[in-house]
């Protein structure tokens, strides 16, 4: 068994057409959210459910970092009260496997959805979540400065 390491998973930001990392986040965590059919026929003891849908979200968290691009462009969503297509941001996540040099990833827009800011003393946070605004794109990415950008093929 290899286990794959939290920091082996990457995700990148597209912030006015460049694919940047999201450093300094303590949370970016995928929810799922499946949406069930359950029922039971009269003929059988027990109860079936089949998934019939999916409602994607990521719970994230970041110490903000006034030099960071990826932390303006939520910091902007969250303090304007951005909506609509204005809230909408792509995130590349990518596992760092560095197969032939093009590593496997998934693509989606998500709405941006702020909860909480300077929920710490010890530096100024954002948190809130992403939900799913489109369906996941398998894609490659590759990387020529050492995973702080990415180009998507």
């Amino acid at each position: 068994m290899a286990l794959v390491k939290r920091c082996e998973k990457l995700a990148f930001m597209n912030v006015d057409g460049t694919y940047h990392r999201m450093t300094n986040f303590t949370e970016i965590a995928v929810e799922k959210n499946p949406r069930e059919y359950s029922r039971q026929y009269v003929d059988e003891e027990f109860e079936r459910s089949s998934i019939v849908g999916y409602s994607t979200a990521v719970s994230y968290s970041f110490d903000y970092d006034n030099e960071n691009k990826v932390h303006n462009l939520i910091k902007k969503i969250t303090d304007k009260e951005l909506l609509a297509d204005e809230a909408v941001v792509e995130i590349v996540m990518v596992d760092i496997d560095n197969t032939e040099g093009k590593n496997q990833a998934v693509s989606r827009r998500w709405s941006v959805i702020p909860e909480t800011e300077g929920n710490s003393t010890d530096a100024y946070t954002y948190s809130g979540s992403f939900r799913a605004n489109g369906p996941a794109a398998d894609v490659k990415a590759v990387s020529a400065d050492g995973w702080k950008t990415i180009t998507v093929e």
